[in-house]
C-alpha cells in the first residue's frame, strides 16, 4: 500500500505499524516522541482555505468562501484545482483576468449580477461546461458571466498578490498551484505516542522536525542547539500561534538578527520576561526587537502543528553543532574535516586528550572562519559530577554558574584552599544566588567528595565547595548544615583538587554513573 512518511511517498506491507515502517525507512525518531498521522490528502485538503497561484509573474493568495451558499463551487475548485496548471491566462481586460478553460459537471444561467475587485468566479464560458474558466475581478463590475447558481459564481477572493494580477497578459501562463498548510490544517490530526498504530492506504506520517539557522545569529543559533536535548525538544507551552520551549529560560542572550516572524520562524526571546525561551511559530506575528531570529522549520510544521505542552518533538538540523566539547582531540579532529574546517590544537595534542575550551565558541562563526582552536586536558583531569535529583534549583545554579546548562563542559574558578584543611570552594554568584532556598541539606554527616552551595540563609549565598574528608558539623563551603544545599558527588579521582590554589579552573562534566 502506498503511504507518505516525511513527504515521500513509499509502499509499504499491508497492515504496517508506525514502528515497523519507522524501522523500515529509518526515519528521523527519536523514542519517546510523537508522530503525525494524516488519514489522507483530503482530509488535509478539507480544512484548507486559502491557495497560491503561481503565474510566469508572481503569486497570487486567494482565500475560499466558506459559506453554504459556496461550498458547491469549492468542492468542485478542491476537485479541480490541479486542472488550471500550465493553462495560458485566456484574455486579461482593465476589469479581470481569466484562466481555463477546463470541463466541469456545473450547470450555467443567464443572469447578471454585481461583481467586487478580488471576487473569484468560476464563469461558465458560452454558456458551456466545458468552457468552464477561472475569473478574477480587478475592479468593480456588473456581468453576465455564465454562472452556476451558487453565490454568484464566486468561491473565494484575492487577498494577495494584486500587483501580479494587474501584470499578467495572455502572453503569461499558470505554473503551479498549492494549497496553504496553515496551524488549522493539521489541527484536526492524530498526535501519536502509540506506535504499534496500524497504517492505511493513503495515511501521511510525520516522525521529526528539521530547520534551516539564521547565520546572523551565532550567538543564539548556539542557545538554540542547547535546547535540543537527546535528540528533541520538549514543549513547555502551545497557543494558537505558537509553541514554547522554555527549557533554558533566564539565560541572557543578545539581539542579533531580527525578522517578521512568520509560520515555521524559530526566535529566541533576547529582553523582557522570560529572556533565553524558544518559541516556533503557527502562525505570522509581526517583527519586534525583543526576539532573535534563530531558523525556520524546513520539515514537519504538522507536528508543531498539533504538539502539545508537556510532548517531546524529534528535532534534526539541517546544519550540524560543531560542538566539540567533551569530545577527544581525535574525534574533532574527523568532526572537523567532515565539515570542511581546520582543526587547530592549543597544549595537549593526544589523541584522546578531552577538549575543554574551543575558540571560536559558536557553530556560525567556526564556519565563517574556517577554523578552529581547541585546548584539551588528560581524561583524568576531568572533574566528572553525578547531580541529586532533589536539589534542583541548586544544581541549576551549578549548572548555570559553570555553563553546563548549555555545553557538555562547564568551568568553576577556586576562590578558596587552605593547605590541610580538606576543603575547596568555588566563586559563586550572589545575584543568581537569591533563589537558593535551604534544599537536600545534609543531616547527620557531609560525605567527602560531595559538592555543596551555600544557600540564602547565609550572606555567603552562592559559594560552591567540595569536602575531602567526612565531617559531622560543616558542611563543604563551611557552612552548618543549614545553610548548606547538597548538589550532588564527585564520581571521578578527586584527591588532586585539593592541592589547587585559588583562581585555578577546573573543568567539570555531569557523569550518569553511579557513585
Amino acid at each position: 500500500m502506498l503511504i507518505k512518511v516525511n513527504g515521500e511517498e513509499i509502499d509499504v506491507a499491508e497492515g504496517s505499524s508506525i514502528q515497523e515502517v519507522i524501522d523500515e525507512t529509518n526515519a528521523p525518531y527519536t523514542p519517546g516522541s510523537i508522530v503525525c498521522l494524516i488519514k489522507g490528502k483530503k482530509e488535509l485538503e478539507k480544512n484548507i482555505s486559502k491557495y497560491k497561484i503561481k503565474t510566469t509573474q508572481g503569486s497570487i493568495i486567494i482565500q475560499l468562501n466558506e459559506s453554504d451558499e459556496a461550498k458547491p463551487l469549492v468542492d468542485v475548485w478542491k476537485n479541480q484545482y490541479g486542472e488550471f496548471v500550465d493553462l495560458d491566462i485566456r484574455w486579461s481586460t482593465p476589469t479581470e483576468v481569466a484562466i481555463g478553460p477546463i470541463v466541469t459537471d456545473l450547470e450555467p444561467t443567464h443572469d447578471e449580477f454585481k461583481y467586487y475587485e478580488g471576487d473569484v468566479v468560476l464563469s461558465l464560458s458560452s454558456f458551456s461546461n466545458e468552457s468552464t474558466h477561472l475569473i478574477m475581478l480587478k475592479e468593480n463590475t456588473t456581468n453576465v458571466y455564465s454562472v452556476p447558481p451558487y453565490n454568484k459564481g464566486i468561491f473565494a477572493r484575492v487577498i494577495g498578490g494584486r500587483k501580479t494580477l494587474e501584470n499578467l497578459t495572455d502572453d503569461d501562463r499558470v505554473t503551479g498551484i498549492e494549497p496553504i498548510i496553515e496551524r488549522s490544517t493539521t489541527t484536526d490530526s492524530a498526535s501519536v505516542s502509540d506506535l504499534s498504530t496500524v497504517l492505511e492506504e493513503g495515511n501521511e506520517l510525520y516522525t521529526y522536525i528539521s530547520f534551516d539557522v539564521d547565520d546572523k545569529s551565532p550567538i543564539c543559533v548556539e542557545h538554540l542547539f542547547s535546547i535540543i536535548k537527546d535528540g528533541r525538544i520538549k514543549v513547555s507551552y502551545d497557543s494558537e500561534s505558537f509553541v514554547g520551549v522554555y527549557e533554558l529560560e533566564g539565560l541572557d542572550k543578545p539581539k542579533e538578527d531580527t525578522t517578521p516572524r512568520t509560520r515555521g520562524t524559530m526566535t529566541i526571546r533576547n529582553e523582557g520576561k522570560g529572556v533565553g525561551k524558544l518559541f516556533i511559530y503557527r502562525v505570522n506575528r509581526v517583527l519586534t526587537p525583543n526576539h532573535t531570529t534563530v531558523g525556520n522549520i524546513v520539515q514537519g510544521m504538522e507536528l508543531i502543528d498539533i504538539a502539545k505542552e508537556n510532548d517531546f518533538i524529534t528535532v534534526k538540523s539541517e546544519q550540524q553543532r560543531l560542538m566539540l566539547l567533551n569530545k577527544t582531540q581525535a574525534e574533532a579532529t574527523k568532526l572537523l574535516s567532515e565539515a570542511g574546517v581546520e582543526h587547530l590544537i592549543d597544549g595537549i595534542v593526544d589523541d584522546d586528550a578531552i577538549i575543554v575550551e574551543q575558540n571560536p565558541k559558536h557553530t556560525i562563526d567556526i564556519l565563517r572562519e574556517g577554523q578552529v582552536i581547541t585546548k584539551a586536558i588528560n581524561k583524568d583531569d576531568l572533574c566528572k559530577i553525578k547531580f541529586v535529583d532533589n536539589a534542583p534549583r541548586s544544581v541549576r545554579y551549578f549548572k548555570l554558574l559553570s555553563g553546563l546548562l548549555e555545553n557538555p563542559i562547564g568551568q568553576i574558578k577556586v576562590h578558596f584552599a587552605v593547605p590541610g584543611m580538606h576543603i575547596v570552594m568555588f566563586e559563586g554568584d550572589k545575584k543568581s544566588a537569591k533563589g537558593l532556598v535551604p534544599e537536600n541539606n545534609p543531616v547527620d554527616k557531609v560525605i567527602r567528595g560531595q559538592i555543596g552551595i551555600t544557600n540564602m540563609s547565609s550572606k555567603s549565598a552562592g559559594l560552591i565547595g567540595i569536602r575531602f574528608e567526612d565531617n559531622t558539623e560543616f558542611g563543604p563551603t563551611a557552612e552548618t548544615f543549614g545553610a548548606t544545599n547538597i548538589v550532588g558527588d564527585i564520581v571521578s579521582d578527586y584527591d588532586s583538587l585539593e592541592k589547587l590554589k585559588e583562581g585555578v579552573v577546573v573543568y567539570v562534566s555531569e557523569s550518569n554513573n553511579e557513585s
